[in-house]
């Protein structure tokens, strides 16, 4: 299968958005509102481009189900590694500060329900892990109606899902839905599903007939909308914090069909091998941002929060020290597995 270095290359700015939103305070500078906005995007392209992969590879793949299987265990190893690394990182720092410990352990760990463990993601300081467990649903569901050969009607409610679950988020002061919707059903099914309809319709061969110049403009309005929507709903509305519009909808669509129509893209630039990097970044980096956090509180600089260039600054430096480890995690895996194969 060609690689599509557009995806990798889009992926770069896409964690980085995703450390800002993190590393960022949401609410101290008009111009920190408009980065965070401007940054949601990220996480429905990751989702977009999952399920596009995803699809590709089940067409050039003769097992289809032999292939799921193996993508729904790496993914949930995954998961299940770094969960309980988040877990004992909690343990550590929660021994390392508490006045009582045994009590505050205790709490910690009767916190974890099966629902948050298994399907929501959540329970640890390592909160970005939701994105695993809604990918992997995602992909369980979305395989079901692949197999039942009804993707285009999945397309469809997924997408009223994702509506539906605005009311849980951005526009909570239209109807406040009573369910989390961060979770697979109201995020992941929908841009997963997308990015699979593309990899296995025929749809965005009509987009070729787009020039880029139009696929630019068309992403910078639907940047510039994302903003407003944003700032209209949460300043104007006093609306709960949106982290997702329907203006992403077609922020994601448009900026992925640009990817797919110009493929070579960023090709051999290095900030494309780092987006090629982006789900072990994006699995690391919370624990690099937990650390930096607790080093400024000791030597007592939170206030840098409010300056723009040092937290750009240490966003840069997160992803740097992030992308380095995860490497080395990586090689060090492929030492250890060529050691027990030759031993």
């Amino acid at each position: 299968m060609e690689r599509n270095n557009a995806i990798d290359f889009i992926k770069f700015f896409a964690i980085f958005s995703v450390v800002v939103i993190h590393v960022f305070p949401r609410d101290s500078q008009i111009g920190l509102f408009i980065l965070d906005n401007v940054s949601r995007f990220a996480v429905p392209f990751f989702f977009t481009a999952s399920g596009y992969l995803f699809g590709k590879k089940m067409i050039h793949t003769r097992d289809s189900i032999d292939y799921f299987k193996r993508y729904i265990i790496k993914i949930l190893k995954l998961y299940l590694c770094w969960l309980f690394f988040y877990m004992m990182y909690d343990v550590l720092i929660l021994y390392k500060v508490a006045t009582d410990a045994p009590k505050e352990f205790e709490q910690y760990i009767n916190q974890f329900s099966f629902l948050d463990l298994i399907y929501y993601g959540t329970g640890t300081s390592g909160y970005q892990l939701w994105f695993l467990t809604a990918l992997i649903w995602s992909v369980i569901i979305l395989f079901v109606f692949l197999k039942l050969k009804k993707v285009k009607l999945l397309l469809i409610i997924s997408l009223i899902l994702n509506l539906l679950g605005l009311f849980g988020q951005s526009y909570s002061m239209f109807y406040d839905f009573p369910l989390s919707t961060r979770d697979a059903l109201f995020i992941g099914l929908f841009y997963t599903t997308l990015g699979f309809f593309f990899a296995y319709n025929k749809f965005y061969e009509k987009s070729k007939s787009i020039t880029n110049k139009t696929y630019l403009l068309l992403i910078f309005i639907f940047f510039t909308v994302q903003v407003v929507e944003g700032y209209l709903l949460d300043k104007v509305l006093s609306g709960s914090y949106g982290e997702y519009f329907i203006s992403t909808i077609f922020l994601t669509t448009f900026l992925f069909l640009f990817a797919l129509n110009n493929k070579a893209l960023g090709k051999g630039l290095f900030i494309t091998k780092v987006g090629g990097r982006a789900l072990g970044i994006y699995i690391v980096h919370v624990v690099f941002i937990n650390i930096f956090d607790l080093i400024l509180s000791a030597v007592k600089m939170e206030y840098i929060s409010d300056n723009l260039f040092l937290k750009l600054f240490e966003t840069l430096l997160i992803i740097s020290i992030s992308y380095i480890s995860y490497d080395l995690l990586q090689y060090f895996k492929r030492c250890l597995s060529k050691l027990i194969k030759t031993s």
